[in-house]
């Protein structure tokens, strides 16, 4: 049986333990598992697995379904991502994919000739593969910002920004979290920088919702993106987009009844009012009728809120510098504490005894031995989220530490 401190949302109110505890009982995740791997995939909660069941059920019982079911389900899930954003849900769109977000954008802007577009170097491929796509034929300039050497992407993107005698920056499409190294950019610092030149911002927010305070009122980005099956605990296939309302009177990526005013199956005149509808909902994927997986991205998102992004940010740390001190006796290599991401810790071997790069089969060796961890550009990614404790973090050291002395 779980302790009362892997149990209820509410362990972190308990006046004797200041920090959220191990949400580990709200998870299928056995003793003998040490899944240190929430930035490729995260587990989905005991409670989510239970909906989706249900769900499934209900899809292959159509006719039990109310006339309203599926609006719930959209207003739901849309409010729930607003609300890990401090967003308004008319700001709001359903997506499928980090991807399909960054398109949207990308109809809505039109980017002056010879404008720089900023990417990181080793980005992940959404934020970046628009822009080279269309580069050519809209005549902008794709400047991709080099990994920094000290780890220090905010300093490196600010760099690129405000560089003497360079063309004038139309967008930066970066990620919040480098991927890869667990970077962490400073998105007011950066945000700043790009207003000064009146560039549009887009940020993919994949390693960041839920986990970071990211407060788009106080912000004020372009765009916002992030899925649900990573940090926020939810499903493939289900993403939101924040898009600002200066841009919310552009044409969607796709064209939808429900993006327009009046165009319903039960009107007498189907085409009543072509008119799209006057907030972010008109940028709704088609087919958004997910009666599965919609419900399931709900929960997820709304049991990260009643945790709170600053709760987890403090436990996520917590783990990840206990891994960072438990290692450093090793020789491996960990950026300084300000520059990462507090729970996404990139582990470097170059110079320790090594090849350059992660020595061959030390992932899949701790594998064997239930820990699970990723390579990501050779280097070693951890990255535990609430249901990891102490115990996990000291199993990893210790595993690691006789695998390189090995």
């Amino acid at each position: 049986m779980a302790g009362a401190a892997e149990t209820g949302y509410d362990a972190n109110l308990n006046e004797e333990i200041h920090m959220l505890a191990s949400q580990r009982g709200l998870f299928e995740m056995p003793r003998d598992i040490c899944y240190l791997n929430s930035a490729s995939y995260s587990p989905l909660p005991l409670r989510t697995q239970e909906v989706g069941r249900a769900a499934v059920g209900r899809k292959g019982t159509p006719w039990t379904l109310e006339a309203s079911f599926a609006n719930r389900q959209h207003e739901r899930a849309r409010l729930a991502a607003a609300r890990l954003i401090n967003a308004d849900a008319a700001d709001i769109a359903l997506i499928p994919s980090i991807s399909y977000g960054v398109a949207t954008a990308a109809k809505l802007l039109t980017l002056p000739r010879d404008a720089r577009v900023l990417v990181l170097e080793n980005d992940h491929s959404s934020p970046v593969l628009e822009w080279q796509t269309r580069a050519d034929a809209q005549g902008f300039v794709i400047e991709t910002i080099r990994q920094p050497d000290d780890g220090d992407w905010t300093s490196a993107v600010l760099a690129a920004i405000e560089r003497p005698g360079a063309p004038p920056v139309g967008l930066a499409s970066i990620s919040s979290v480098h991927w890869s190294d667990g970077g962490l950019i400073d998105l007011e610092k950066v945000g700043e920088a790009l207003r000064r030149q009146g560039a549009v911002f887009l940020v993919d927010a994949t390693h960041s919702a839920g986990v970071l305070t990211i407060d788009v009122k106080a912000l004020d980005p372009d765009f916002v993106i992030f899925p649900t099956y990573k940090w926020l605990l939810g499903p493939y296939g289900r993403a939101f987009i924040y898009i600002a309302r200066r841009h919310q009177d552009g044409i969607p990526l796709e064209q939808t009844a429900f993006g327009r005013r009046d165009v319903r199956s039960e009107n007498a005149v189907y085409f009543a009012d072509t008119r799209y509808v006057p907030d972010a909902r008109r940028f709704d994927m088609g087919e958004r009728d997910h009666f599965i997986s919609m419900e399931m991205a709900a929960i997820g998102m709304e049991m990260i809120a009643e945790w709170g992004a600053a709760a987890i940010e403090q436990r996520l740390s917590m783990l990840t510098e206990r891994i960072a001190e438990g290692v450093r006796g090793t020789g491996v290599r960990v950026a300084d504490r300000h520059l990462r991401a507090p729970h996404v810790l990139s582990l470097g071997f170059k110079g320790v005894g090594f090849e350059d790069g992660l020595p061959a089969g030390l992932v899949e060796g701790l594998a064997s031995e239930g820990i699970y961890v990723a390579a990501r550009l050779r280097r070693m990614r951890v990255s535990p989220h609430v249901f990891n404790d102490e115990l996990d973090a000291d199993r990893f050291v210790a595993a690691l530490a006789r695998r390189l002395r090995g």
